[in-house]
């Protein structure tokens, strides 16, 4: 089980990755990133002793550079990275976040912020783009009030296993987003209408509110099992569940998974509708699934859930291709008995909103689930359009990452 002891990297292992940075001058990994972080650059000021230029370098373009940091998958800056081609690739994420948890320091952002420029932004949700996006609109004098419905930030962050992303960690890159002049967080409280917050004095909103529906199954029994949300939100509720199945295939199915072993589940399995090449999850994760032990059953779907005797029974069938069709196999329905806990983790969903001239929505609202950098860059995306929708022409444009 991973643990808190190997989020980052030791002295040697650092300097080790450091080393083995080639210097490239197109910047692959730059090019790859979202947020368009520079790591060719930072690697390059720690190389040298500079870790304040180097933690520069990262919050320049994130501002949630060391949750990032811990969660990013492989598929941006490592996937780009030439030393893949030569033998394998830097740890550029968790180089990241270990050169952040022990070179930054405190109220860094106050450098970097202007003074207020006399407009107010209301940012609904306190997530990833949220965040992202009031620390965008903050550097350049916007007075920002963040509305979160919950009673802490982070947005769909809190559902992942603090085994890989402690809370405290969102903490620390909130305060380096925080100006205690320009950003003000409300916890606990709920914007259901957007266009009431104009109504009520702010100059422009964005909303950031994630995806707050689970997506179906669309099989008889469904009401017997328990979405994501639920599970990840409260697992100590469900620390009994000794035979847990999830269903789904994604980082979030991998996360539920992770979470039911640590809670002390004897036998976790996922049952995964395609292929396991088909898994859109990375190498770390897969390793993890094998390090423990987790079950993963693939071409199969479910077809029935059924309560009895104080357990749960799961219907599944097997699934074939034909002409890259992805079909129930016939006569393959089975009963899969005993379970207590079965877990659906098939996707979210937001209801698709537009933006007008003063709101702008941001994240997994808009783009659909993302990971946290495309999360990231959609937030200052946004606080981008709205800057310039709210600015004259003369005004210093605001920068946004590629999308």
């Amino acid at each position: 089980m991973t643990t808190s002891k190997n989020l980052y990297l030791n002295k040697p292992q650092l300097q080790a990755e450091l080393d083995r940075c080639l210097n490239c001058k197109n910047q692959p990994c730059m090019n790859a990133c979202p947020v368009n972080c520079n790591p060719q650059e930072f690697i390059n000021h720690a190389k040298n002793g500079n870790y304040k230029e180097a933690v520069k370098t990262i919050t320049r373009t994130n501002p949630m550079g060391q949750t990032c940091g811990l969660i990013c998958p492989d598929k941006f800056c490592m996937k780009a990275c030439t030393r893949s081609r030569i033998d394998f690739a830097i740890n550029i994420p968790k180089v990241q976040a270990t050169i952040l948890e022990n070179y930054r320091e405190k109220d860094e952002t106050e450098e970097t912020v202007k003074q207020y420029n006399g407009k107010n932004i209301a940012v609904v949700g306190a997530g990833p783009a949220g965040m992202s996006a009031a620390s965008a609109l903050a550097r350049h004098g916007y007075k920002i009030t963040i509305y979160e419905a919950s009673g802490e930030i982070g947005g769909a962050l809190k559902m992942i296993p603090k085994s890989r992303l402690p809370h405290e960690v969102i903490e620390k890159d909130w305060d380096f987003i925080r100006h205690k002049g320009l950003i003000t967080l409300q916890l606990k409280f709920s914007v259901s209408n957007p266009h009431q917050l104009l109504e009520n004095g702010f100059d422009g909103v964005i909303v950031a509110s994630g995806e707050p529906n689970c997506t179906a199954l669309n099989i008889e029994g469904e009401k017997d099992a328990l979405s994501f949300m639920d599970y990840l939100g409260n697992p100590q509720k469900y620390q009994n569940a000794e035979n847990v199945a999830v269903i789904g295939g994604g980082c979030v199915a991998v996360d539920c998974a992770f979470t039911a072993r640590s809670n002390g589940a004897k036998n976790v399995e996922m049952f995964v509708r395609r292929k396991l090449s088909d898994m859109k999850i990375t190498r770390t994760e897969y390793m993890e699934l094998i390090d423990q032990k987790i079950d993963v059953t693939t071409m199969t779907s479910p077809v029935k859930i059924e309560p009895g005797n104080g357990k749960l029974s799961l219907y599944t069938c097997k699934n074939y291709f034909e002409d890259d069709r992805l079909l129930p196999l016939p006569d393959t329905t089975i009963e899969r008995k005993g379970f207590d806990l079965i877990i659906k983790a098939i996707g979210s969903f937001a209801d698709r909103q537009n933006d007008t001239d003063k709101i702008i929505y941001a994240g997994d609202c808009k783009h659909g689930g993302s990971t946290i950098v495309e999360a990231i860059a959609s937030g200052q995306t946004a606080a981008k359009i709205l800057h310039e929708k709210l600015s004259d022409f003369e005004s210093e444009p605001l920068k946004a990452a590629n999308m």
